[in-house]
């Protein structure tokens, strides 16, 4: 049995060589700084979907979605059928990942309830201090 499939390999693939080409040949100043974080990839191979956080806001996500989705989209296709070795290269979908945001604001929330668990908490007479 094979450990993965063969559209998680192919997504492994464009996921590293997108993080390379978003760093070193797009030079679009509108783009902050662009996270790839997973490539998922139709059975078909036909399409992709590229989930990116972009640092140090998350302000301009949809700005940075519509670039990215606008001829960029076919410029990081061209340059990844050029370095990849694939028959065809699906169309790149890119979606803001908002699960980072999630996360923070979830520790955020723990931290504050363990904070105010523990002011709340009385104090024991015998407990040093």
């Amino acid at each position: 049995m094979k450990e993965f499939a063969r559209t998680e390999r192919i997504g492994a693939e464009l996921k590293r060589e997108l993080a390379v080409l978003v760093r070193d040949e797009v030079k679009d100043p509108r783009l902050g700084d662009i996270t790839i974080h997973e490539v998922r990839v139709t059975r078909d191979l036909a399409h992709a979907k590229v989930f990116f956080t972009c640092f140090p806001s998350d302000e301009s996500a949809t700005e940075q979605a519509r670039l990215l989705n606008g001829r960029l989209a076919g410029f990081l296709r061209h340059a990844l059928a050029q370095r990849v070795s694939l028959r065809t290269v699906p169309q790149l979908h890119f979606v803001f990942d908002e699960s980072i945001g999630h996360g923070e604001r979830l520790a955020a929330l723990i931290t504050r309830a363990v904070g105010s668990a523990e002011s709340a908490r009385p104090l024991d007479p015998d407990e040093e201090r």
